[in-house]
């Protein structure tokens, strides 16, 4: 099979969680295990870090490891959804999974995958192992997929475990209150590996604390401490709480003997989309009229994004937005602005909420605007309608930022 052939061949005969939902999701780690066995423990081959969190786990991946790039480490990086690419979710010093790894690494395991029936997420996930370890990573970034106890990447035992912060996202799967979430996200707390929490929560923070007793790991609240202002280039006030989350981390791994100094702080910072190719945090794709993206897409998220909105200056607000079937729409729509004009579309997923439905969900909440069939055609429209000073967001969804990236 060609490279675009094993990946259609990974999408159409495996369930994958971002696409298909509920059917993709499976409650134990038996076939990750059983990938593992297979191909050798590649994950004990190599340092690792992980990073669990219901927002700001992306950012807080990619700042570290373009840090720890810019002291010189050889770096990997597993991530998830991708944008465009599927490679993007694999990477070494930014560099993305070459196309034949891919292929071969398919192609070799095919028939225990099928055996098996594993899903996308974990074949790809013993893809990002047995990269990093055929490739002698110095360290790898390792972001969970869902949750923490029973995603497929929790069979690391890593150098730092990281929990950025605990908000109601994939309730159906997590629990409906943030102590059960926080539950599961602790889940990656191991036994004497330390953990950093990005923020303080009432209602979280005796949840880690007795986990973290129970394993005895030492465990630090990133907010609880104060560290120099440096300037980074990811963009969107909301970078603020991941940046004390990093530096707490990297203040681990410099304990553990890694050689990371104030000045590849600095620069890992400020080069983070250079050094790693992230991408839909606050991009701004164009000026005049200004177009903004990002992939904020539950209530947690989305408040940051609105806040950031609030300190924007334009005349009018166009809001193109797109959801898939499982979020908290009533959460979301009350938090979203009312004075601004909505492009309402769907997504090119399975998941992807019906525009009909969308559009009547946000009435509710004073929110108006037409539908689309489309994003492609939502933001051609607002496009064409948007004045040189209005300013144009596109949201909702990773889903309907890739369309437009």
């Amino acid at each position: 099979m060609t490279y675009q052939e094993t990946v259609q061949w990974m999408f159409r005969q495996l369930p994958m969680y971002q696409r298909q939902g509920d059917s993709a999701y499976k409650a134990n780690l038996n076939n990750i295990l059983k990938l593992s066995h297979h191909l050798g423990q590649p994950e004990q081959k190599f340092k690792s870090i992980h990073v669990a969190g219901t927002n700001g786990k992306g950012s807080t991946s990619h700042m570290l490891a373009s840090i720890l790039q810019e002291a010189g480490y050889k770096v990997g990086l597993y991530t998830s959804p991708h944008l465009k690419d599927f490679r993007e979710r694999i990477r070494i010093n930014g560099n993305m999974i070459e196309p034949q790894f891919v292929v071969n690494f398919i192609d070799k395991h095919k028939s225990f995958f099928e055996t098996n029936a594993l899903s996308f997420f974990e074949m790809t996930v013993g893809m990002a192992f047995q990269f990093f370890a055929e490739e002698h990573v110095d360290i790898a970034i390792v972001e969970v997929g869902l949750g923490g106890r029973l995603d497929s990447t929790n069979i690391i035992t890593p150098l730092v475990s990281v929990i950025t912060n605990i908000g109601k996202d994939h309730t159906q799967f997590l629990g409906k209150t943030l102590e059960c979430i926080a539950k599961e996200k602790a889940g990656i707390i191991k036994t004497n590996i330390p953990v950093v929490i990005g923020e303080t929560q009432i209602e979280t923070k005796k949840v880690f604390n007795l986990k973290a007793k129970q394993e005895n790991a030492s465990i630090y609240f990133a907010d609880q401490y104060e560290y120099p202002n440096y300037k980074m280039d990811l963009k969107g006030d909301y970078q603020k709480n991941n940046i004390k989350t990093v530096l707490k981390t990297i203040d681990q791994l410099t304990s553990r003997g890694f050689d990371i100094s104030t000045e590849n702080i600095a620069e890992g910072l400020s080069n983070v989309v250079n050094n790693t190719g992230l991408q839909g945090r606050w991009q701004v794709l164009q000026q005049n009229p200004k177009v903004v993206c990002d992939v904020a897409h539950n209530v947690e998220g989305l408040s940051y994004v609105v806040e950031q909105l609030k300190k924007e200056k334009f005349e009018k607000l166009h809001i193109i937005y797109g959801s898939v079937n499982d979020k908290d729409l009533e959460g979301i729509f009350n938090i979203l602005p009312k004075n601004a004009q909505y492009y309402f579309c769907k997504p090119n997923v399975s998941r992807g909420l019906n525009v009909d439905t969308l559009k009547a969900q946000a009435k509710l909440y004073k929110l108006c605007g037409n539908t689309y069939e489309s994003v492609k055609q939502a933001f051609e429209e607002a496009l064409g309608k948007a004045s040189k000073n209005d300013l144009i967001y596109v949201g909702g969804s990773t889903f309907v930022v890739a369309e437009i990236i």
